[in-house]
């Protein structure tokens, strides 16, 4: 069990998008990093950089002809950091009487899905296999 711990880097509005992001799907290429969050090229590296630099991501490098391909993943850091965030933000509303449930589900049971998506191998890559990724400005 985690235990709820605030996580400032990771509460920034953009990170915090970008952490949820990847904790839904493994592996995402940059395009649709770039696309879901809504960010520009720069800003969406420097927030990847941030993120890998403190170990909650993990950023694949590759071509894909002569295109460059990076895509990026959490670490079971990240992982860990996201979930004991989500607990601290849910116990900060249960302190105010609201209620957390995730969309879809019955208020009976937990909103926070918790497992490891440490093994997916498979880049959500927004299209059929093959991709055409940004510019990679790192």
């Amino acid at each position: 069990m985690n235990t709820p711990r605030f996580d400032e880097l990771i509460h920034a509005p953009t990170r915090l998008s970008l952490v949820a992001f990847l904790a839904a799907t493994g592996w995402a290429d940059f395009k649709v990093l770039r696309d879901s969050i809504g960010l520009s090229d720069s800003a969406l590296s420097k927030q990847l950089t941030t993120l890998e630099d403190a170990g909650y991501i993990e950023i694949r490098k590759a071509f894909v002809g002569k295109r460059p391909r990076t895509s990026a993943r959490l670490t079971s850091n990240g992982r860990t950091a996201f979930d004991r965030h989500v607990l601290a933000l849910q116990q900060i509303i249960a302190g105010t009487g609201g209620s957390v449930v995730a969309p879809g589900q019955p208020a009976g049971q937990a909103a926070l899905r918790s497992g490891s998506h440490e093994a997916d191998d498979e880049v959500l890559s927004g299209g059929s296999g093959a991709t055409a990724s940004a510019p990679d400005h790192r």
